[in-house]
């Protein structure tokens, strides 16, 4: 597990990023390569430590302690320390479909339980994965591999995002016939449109592993929403097995005064329209530079307007980030919750998560440009105000402290005396997702929990509908990526037995 006392000999050292007052000015992905003597000694930094910890996958406290999708994370580290990198890659393949996304979108659970981390700064997990599979690519080993022979069972799988792609790509990959189906334009759901571009490239990134999945027989069918363009009673008919992949997109609302205003929108609304611009620029063979509307694909634009964003997250953390490279005038954004200790607290031991403060990048390009992190903690909206054209011109905001009620649940109690008005044009509601939407799940009529999700074990992923079954957040609610890799490898799996008897899938 790299060199035995290479934690005692290096530091912990992350790759550099461009300035923030700099990459702010286009989309592109603006972390900078580590060169690769620097990589392998981070790599010998992952200590014998007997009971690697960064991959157990398990949920402590409610939150994610280790990989979910339980890579290996020691032998590939060792394997980059020695220069095996094609062996790494091997390695990481054989747990992560895509450690090309994980290795850029992860919070890294991994390094919060890492052993190393009780006493030191964790070793760079997400830095090497990351490596590690942009080196394949670089290299030319990351290619097409088709199943060797088929099934001939077809299997639906209705989602692009991260467990519908898992899950097609491991259905395919046992030889049966897979069809992808998505409403929007593109493929790739939350990896495409939820997640902005320099954060993850969705030309270089996403849509190059797209296009080994389509060459290695996946089908994809955008535009397509099942339901609507294509009736769900037909699944069943068409298809021996259906996977659910259909994420958890309903948002949760803030229905104050002053709500029905024009220039208040969802997060996804922003991010999703903002990309589509981009993408759409970028294949016209135009800049991506200025933020201006192309086309038939007009979005939400901030440049030159006083932002208030609600909610933190990371999709908070990427309207932040999409609103500094518009050219916003000014940027607050409202979290309700208290700040962060710096180190953690007693009641957060490892290897839980460690909730503590930091700075993502949208806070840091927000500190660069206008000087101090934007987020105001403890604090509310009470009220929009909009002017007499009937656009929001205002928020109203409140301090809470969090209290117990007769139930001894914590609610947020407003604290008089400290209520203010913010200037705002535009507002980005970024206060998480309630759970799927319902539609489609009436139609097919199968059953779901108390929260709205799918009915469907963890580790079985069956519905109440034989042949059916669901995967991510459609099942278990909002949650990561990795756990949407870890559910959509586990359904794959689950829907192969049911369809063969047995299966080799892990």
């Amino acid at each position: 597990m790299g060199k035995p006392t290479g934690f005692i000999e290096f530091l912990r050292e992350l790759p550099s990023d461009i300035a923030p007052i700099d990459r702010i000015r286009n989309w592109d992905e603006f972390h900078l390569h580590m060169p690769e003597d620097k990589l392998r000694t981070q790599g010998a930094r992952c200590m014998d430590c007997g009971v690697p910890f960064c991959h157990t996958g398990t949920l402590i406290s409610g939150m994610a302690s280790g990989c979910p999708i339980n890579n290996l994370i020691p032998e590939w580290n060792d394997l980059v320390y020695r220069g095996l990198w094609r062996e790494a890659l091997d390695r990481l393949h054989k747990t992560n479909n895509f450690p090309e996304f994980t290795g850029r979108v992860c919070p890294a659970p991994c390094e919060g339980s890492c052993v190393l981390g009780i006493t030191n700064p964790p070793v760079t997990i997400k830095n090497i994965e990351s490596a590690i599979a942009d080196k394949g690519w670089d290299e030319g080993w990351v290619t097409p591999e088709p199943p060797t022979k088929r099934t001939g069972k077809k299997v639906a799988v209705i989602g692009s995002g991260p467990a519908g792609l898992c899950a097609a790509a491991q259905l395919n990959k046992a030889g049966h016939w897979v069809t992808v189906f998505e409403r929007a334009d593109r493929p790739g759901g939350l990896l495409m449109y939820g997640i902005p571009n320099m954060k993850l490239d969705k030309e270089e990134v996403v849509l190059r592993r797209l296009k080994v999945l389509e060459e290695e027989g996946v089908k994809f069918l955008c535009n397509t929403e099942v339901g609507k363009d294509f009736p769900a009673e037909n699944l069943l008919k068409e298809f021996d097995a259906v996977v659910l992949c259909t994420g958890a997109t309903k948002p949760r609302d803030l229905p104050i005064e002053g709500r029905q205003l024009q220039g208040i929108h969802f997060a996804m609304e922003f991010l999703t329209a903002n990309t589509q611009a981009i993408l759409n620029k970028s294949q016209n063979g135009a800049s991506t530079g200025d933020g201006s509307t192309t086309g038939d694909c007009p979005y939400i634009s901030a440049e030159g307007k006083d932002v208030v964003i609600i909610g933190g997250g990371d999709t908070g953390t990427d309207c932040v980030g999409t609103s500094m490279r518009h050219g916003c005038n000014s940027l607050v954004q409202l979290e309700i919750l208290p700040q962060p200790p710096m180190e953690r607290a007693a009641n957060n031991p490892w290897p839980e998560w460690p909730k503590v403060y930091k700075m993502d990048y949208g806070q840091e390009e927000a500190a660069a440009k206008f000087g101090a992190d934007p987020r105001v903690y403890l604090t509310t909206a009470t009220k929009f105000e909009g002017d007499e054209n009937g656009q929001i011109k205002a928020v109203h905001t409140v301090q809470v402290e969090w209290e117990k009620n007769e139930k001894g649940q914590f609610i947020p109690k407003h604290v008089p005396g400290t209520e203010k008005v913010v200037p705002a044009q535009l507002v980005l509601l970024a206060m998480g997702f309630l759970g799927p939407e319902q539609p489609l799940l009436d139609a097919l009529g199968v059953e779901r929990d108390p929260r709205s999700n799918v009915k469907a074990d963890f580790g079985k992923y069956a519905t109440s509908i034989p042949g059916v079954f669901a995967a991510g957040d459609c099942r278990r609610g909002q949650s990561l990526v990795v756990w949407a890799f870890n559910e959509g490898r586990g359904a794959a799996r689950e829907c192969d037995l049911y369809l063969m008897g047995s299966t080799d899938l892990p």
